[in-house]
């Protein structure tokens, strides 16, 4: 519907059933913002869809929860629990959790790996919970504190501990995932479909920026750790409990900010919220035969995005042991990538309103697949600026390709099923990857080559690009019985 009515070129004079169009126009623009407005009908809140007040609230989650991604899972634990586990270790390299053989250097790729296994069983079944109450926000406030404060316990991973490090990182990775979840499913909620590119590339990108203003904060304490007096080990601990306290404080402003909205579904009489949970579970995973497109590109995005993750995860990790690099060259250019993949995704955002965000996508994932090669081929041992250069490609596109995606996804879900098809996507969202980080965790332990390991994520991409080119977004939004905007 057009905001405001044109009259004919004659002028409304010349044509009788002009004031009867008149009115009749005026009636749907009041109705929709009817629609569009707050209101307490009988204590239920109805709310807007595009109040800029509880978008920015929305936006600064990413900014609460993004320093757990920086500082935590890409930059200073993998390294730092894998030199825990080393001290742990036999002669021969290996550790024993659970009388598991697991090679040390492989023991932080199994833990991201389990951690979203476990996000697998809970997280769609937490998503049709919140889908049938009002206590998304109340969700999203739980999971996120129970995360921030595993993320500060970490501060007591020292010596041989390694099993309490990766049981603390477990439940917070786990934490994080479901918290995204209900955050993401805020987004259909807060935006319209023509300002919903725009809105999810501004949250990534301030992801971005908070996650990276921590990671100044923390670059400068550890490479100064000795004036202040503390060891290296015990500077990456201070930082990790940062990181936590950062994401704990911030998460009070999406809280205030974000409004309570009533269910579109009703829990049926003689079921619980839990029993619900599961019916509902299989309810979506047997109706989603009815959405070929949503599921082609659910499948595509569970690949690409795979590889990813395991790049954001084990990046840290890759140039410290085949680069030879040192831990303040790593944090630096990781501290790079969050400043240039700020204004990746701000750029993301208006490109897939030029294109289309299909096509911005694509675009990206031809990036990837490059960087992915000049890794495996070109990046040599001891050279920082081969890896600044990699990094900062990648920073170009790393914002955009998943803000995109998770915009497009949001269109593709059927009204009030917002939290569940999330949960179905978040099991491969952001440090969330499960089959990334194995392929590589187990190219890593029987061929000891971080090259290899590197170059068979390849296949995600490869794979991703194959499906997603097959994906007719404009189809699948019509199918969810959702508005397409003006270029998809």
């Amino acid at each position: 519907m057009e905001r405001n009515a044109v009259p004919p070129a004659g002028g409304p004079w010349h044509s009788p059933g002009w004031p009867i169009a008149c009115v009749t126009a005026q009636f749907q623009l009041l109705k929709a913002r009817q629609r569009m407005s707050v209101e307490i009908v009988s204590g239920r809140n109805v709310a807007t869809t595009n109040n800029r007040r509880e978008q920015i609230g929305w936006y600064f989650y990413d900014w609460a929860n993004s320093a757990f991604s920086t500082t935590v899972v890409t930059v200073f634990l993998g390294p730092y629990l894998t030199s825990v586990t080393r001290r742990a270790a036999d002669a021969a390299g290996f550790v024993y959790p659970l009388g598991i053989p697991v090679a040390a250097g492989a023991f932080f790729p199994y833990m991201v790996s389990l951690s979203v296994l476990l996000q697998v069983l809970f997280l769609p079944v937490l998503g049709a919970i919140a889908d049938y109450t009002h206590l998304k926000k109340n969700l999203l406030g739980i999971f996120a504190y129970v995360g921030a404060i595993a993320t500060i316990g970490l501060y007591f991973l020292d010596g041989v501990n390694y099993l309490f490090g990766g049981i603390l990182f477990l439940v917070a990775n786990l934490s994080f995932g479901a918290s995204i979840v209900f955050y993401n499913a805020f987004l259909p909620e807060i935006a319209s479909p023509d300002r919903r590119d725009a809105v999810s590339s501004q949250g990534w990108a301030l992801g971005y920026l908070g996650g990276g203003l921590l990671l100044v904060a923390n670059l400068l304490f550890f490479q100064n750790a000795g004036s202040f007096g503390v060891s290296s080990d015990d500077a990456v601990r201070i930082s990790l409990i940062s990181a936590g306290m950062w994401w704990a404080i911030f998460t009070v402003i999406p809280l205030l900010a974000l409004q309570r909205r009533d269910p579109v579904k009703r829990i049926p009489a003689g079921e619980h919220y839990l029993t619900i949970g599961f019916r509902q579970l299989w309810e979506t995973l047997r109706k989603a035969r009815h959405y070929p497109q949503t599921l082609l590109f659910l499948g595509a995005y569970l690949l690409y995005n795979d590889g990813i993750q395991t790049v954001i995860a084990l990046a840290s990790q890759f140039g410290a042991e085949e680069l030879k690099l040192e831990q303040s060259t790593l944090i630096t250019a990781i501290l790079m990538v969050q400043f240039v993949a700020f204004a990746g995704a701000l750029a993301f955002g208006r490109i897939a309103g030029w294109l289309g965000a299909r096509r911005a996508i694509l675009a990206s994932l031809v990036i990837w697949t490059t960087v992915i090669i000049g890794a495996y081929a070109l990046v040599q041992p001891g050279s920082p600026a081969q890896f600044y250069l990699m990094a900062a490609v990648i920073a170009l596109v790393l914002g955009g390709s998943q803000a995109i995606s998770r915009s497009l996804f949001s269109q593709m879900i059927p009204p009030g099923q917002e939290s569940e098809y999330f949960s179905l996507y978040e099991v491969s969202e952001r440090g969330t990857s499960w089959l990334g980080p194995l392929v590589f965790g187990l190219a890593l332990q029987f061929t000891g080559s971080y090259r290899v390991a590197i170059l068979l994520l390849l296949v995600f991409f490869i794979a991703g690009i194959a499906l997603l080119v097959r994906v007719d977004a404009r189809r699948a939004i019509l199918e969810a019985g959702n508005t397409p905007p003006a270029r998809v």
